[in-house]
């Protein structure tokens, strides 16, 4: 999308409502818990730089923010989605069946899902069988599906600490919780073995068997061993600190930004780092994005400048202060940065 074709929605938002920028001149943002604290930096500098006001920017989930994205077209409604993982097809169909017909992809950066427990208790060294084996409902028993009654982590593996399990996990509203599922959970249930059980005893065609196989993967356990946060990394913080025995789940940066009460393990014995992030070699890394609606970019003051400020090199690039927080910069910023200037639409997932 150009600066001289506005979409037809935009027309209506401008056509109705020629008063927008007076009833609202902030941008507002909302979203993503992992994605919060880089926007807030991005938004306190915009306000200390730009003619606007600094952007009003809200946590609450990556699955809840693009929802509320979704709802429509109008200065009632959010004009970003901050989120930690990718915009469903499912969610662009319903921005489309409320009149939000363009959106824009922007990918900024990427971080890390770590594992961290007390900064004064064992190491854990990691793999995604053991989270699989220490969250999941049932488990591969010398070959046999059972459920899960594993209490100490050195139970399934005599190398991690003889201490009770309480793993903490992000809430299903989180982006976070889409990537664990995928890259910790399905990952771990098939190099724990269980996997191939679960799809040995799946009926149907061969893709209803690894659908069936990936569903029973995902299922956790509900005896207090495995606990969904549902707030943002603060709570599960909160927790850890509540119970020493605690292994929460965070982002990177947010880990890197509490070392004084965090201990870290590795995954697949790899540390958890901005250089391993960069260069392939942690496991458990993902893309940070944020969502624009693009009928709003001639209409809310500042939020092209914004969306602008925020993919600059003087903010996500490798010397920025997203950089600084413990984002990964994107190697391909440029490109993104051509695409926000030329306001291009992402056309559908499927």
């Amino acid at each position: 999308m150009s600066f001289a074709k506005l979409t037809v929605s935009a027309l209506a938002l401008a056509a109705v409502s020629a008063t927008a920028a007076a009833a609202r001149d902030q941008v507002q943002v909302t979203g993503s818990s992992t994605v919060l604290p880089y926007s807030t930096i991005v938004a306190e500098a915009f306000g200390e730089n730009f003619d606007f006001p600094a952007p009003v920017v809200e946590g609450g989930g990556s699955g809840a923010g693009r929802a509320k994205m979704c709802e429509g077209v109008g200065p009632n409604t959010v004009d970003i989605a901050n989120s930690s993982s990718r915009i469903t097809q499912k969610d662009l169909d319903a921005c489309a069946a409320n009149g939000v017909s363009d959106v824009m992809e922007v990918r900024f950066g990427y971080d890390g899902i770590v594992f961290a427990s007390a900064v004064d208790g064992p190491e854990f060294a990691l793999t995604p069988a053991d989270i699989y084996n220490a969250s999941a409902a049932q488990v591969n028993t010398g070959g046999t599906i059972a459920a899960n009654t594993y209490s100490q982590w050195a139970q399934f593996n005599d190398a991690l600490p003889a201490q009770d399990i309480l793993l903490l996990v992000p809430g299903t509203k989180h982006g976070t919780r889409e990537v664990f599922d995928v890259k910790v959970l399905e990952a771990g249930c098939k190099e724990s073995g269980a996997y191939d059980l679960f799809l040995a005893a799946a009926e149907g065609d061969d893709a209803a068997k690894k659908k069936a196989a990936v569903s029973a993967c995902m299922k956790l356990r509900t005896d207090g061993r495995s606990i969904d946060i549902d707030g943002d990394y603060t709570e599960t913080l909160a927790r850890l600190d509540a119970d020493k025995q605690a292994v929460g789940v965070f982002g990177l940066s947010f880990y890197q930004n509490n070392t004084d009460k965090l201990r870290v393990g590795t995954m697949s014995g790899v540390v958890p780092s901005t250089e391993s992030i960069a260069e392939g070699s942690y496991p458990v890394s993902r893309p940070l994005y944020f969502y624009v609606k693009l009928a709003h970019l001639d209409v809310i003051p500042g939020l092209q400048e914004y969306v602008e400020f925020f993919v600059s090199d003087d903010m996500a690039g490798p010397d920025g202060p997203l950089a600084q927080y413990g984002l990964v910069s994107d190697p391909e910023l440029a490109k993104t940065q051509e695409m926000v200037a030329n306001r291009t639409p992402m056309g559908p997932l499927n």
